[in-house]
């Protein structure tokens, strides 16, 4: 089976596959493959030949666009399809670098996997209507996409090829922050303590964003997030509220 788990930056969508594949494990003996979107951003250098070719705005990571999303269905597949003794490599991505972890230092999934657990902000979205995409939704993209490639690129994206991985998904949960203004808050948290960890190791950490670099890239995030928080509800599920300090308010079952 294919769970996907959909939330916000912050929300909280990591810590809770970790630890629904802990119990999964301890309370039922299942063997649960933990993948994350993030872990599937095409490197830096790549989106540098986006942002060339197709739009500035793609050199930053995190819309639909700036994943290898044949590198994820191939992985799925390797992990359904996988004997015991086999083994599968789990990409991973440093975002204190921004950047592709070398394949060598990926970790290995030994055998088969009775659970994979995909989460990420974008997992299980569907594309907006054309007309929608008209109305610019904050400074960025009225700014620097006044002319609506960028957003329409990211949306074709999210039509196509992300629609084949989301197919997998045997069933969506989906993590809900009470309003998008919470998000900054969140992601503005995450950076610290990423920041905090980098700092503790004493490893390079510089592509750790300050509060202003944060704002400006939630912006990439914004238009699309909003759309999940109004759209998604009415078909994931499962529906996990959240209020501002990341408390659960609900959980509807579909």
């Amino acid at each position: 089976m294919v769970l996907g788990i959909c939330g916000a930056q912050g929300s909280g969508k990591s810590t809770m596959s970790l630890a629904l594949a802990a119990a999964l494990d301890q309370a039922a003996g299942l063997r649960v493959a933990n993948l994350s979107i993030d872990d599937f951003y095409v490197s830096r250098r790549i989106r540098a030949m986006l942002a060339a070719d197709v739009h500035p705005l793609f050199a930053a990571r995190g819309v639909p666009g700036t994943h290898d999303v044949g590198l994820a269905m191939d992985v799925i597949a390797s992990l359904r399809a996988a004997a015991p003794g086999s083994s599968v490599k789990l990409p991973r991505f440093d975002k204190a670098r921004d950047d592709v972890v070398a394949a060598s230092d990926w970790p290995v999934f030994s055998g088969p996997a009775d659970v994979i657990l995909l989460e990420g902000w974008c997992v299980g979205a569907r594309p907006q209507d054309e007309a929608a995409l008209a109305d610019p939704v904050n400074a960025l993209e009225r700014g620097e996409d006044a002319e609506q490639l960028w957003r329409s690129a990211v949306n074709a994206r999210l039509a196509d090829d992300y629609q084949a991985l989301f197919a997998e998904l045997d069933l969506l949960l989906m993590i809900a922050a009470p309003s998008f203004d919470a998000v900054f808050a969140w992601r503005r948290e995450q950076e610290r303590k990423l920041a905090e960890r980098i700092a503790a190791t004493g490893a390079d950490g510089g592509a750790i964003m300050d509060d202003a670099a944060v704002a400006r890239f939630i912006m990439h995030y914004e238009r699309l997030t909003r759309h999940i928080l109004s759209e998604m509800p009415g078909r994931a599920d499962g529906v996990m509220s959240l209020d501002n300090d990341r408390a659960v308010r609900s959980l509807v079952l579909g």
